[in-house]
């Protein structure tokens, strides 16, 4: 069975966890507590074969920030997560979209690009009135 990894990352109190455990159980937690670091699977279906998504809900404190370098390194999917009612959580995401871009910058890669046709230039500049 095809093993996907996720890493939700994003400050502390926005919801990652809350998020996690619903697509996970069906359930919403409504109570806040700190996460460190825990741990989900879930079997899923990709492309009509059964799969297991393991996902690692991380710390959102600046205390385990070191982590994050092994939890990019390791993970295969990200998951960025700020609160709507908290601008600085969605700046907060930032560094780390940066931190995932730069660990994991060997692993990126394209497939299949479409050419696009030829734009036609203009022969006689616009000018407007």
């Amino acid at each position: 069975m095809r093993e996907y990894k996720v890493v939700v990352l994003g400050s502390g109190g926005v919801g990652k966890s809350a998020l996690t455990v619903q697509f996970v159980t069906g359930t919403f937690i409504e109570k806040y507590d700190p996460t460190i670091e825990d741990f989900y699977r879930k079997e899923i279906e990709v492309d009509s074969s059964p799969s297991v998504l393991e996902i690692l809900d991380t710390a959102g404190t600046e205390q385990f920030a070191s982590m994050r370098d092994l939890y990019i390194k390791n993970g295969q999917g990200f998951i960025l997560v700020y609160s709507l009612v908290n601008q600085q959580s969605f700046q907060d995401i930032k560094p780390m979209r940066d931190q995932i871009i730069r660990v994991k910058r060997h692993q990126r890669r394209g497939n299949k690009s479409i050419p696009k046709p030829p734009r036609p230039t203009m022969q006689t500049p616009l000018t407007f009135h």
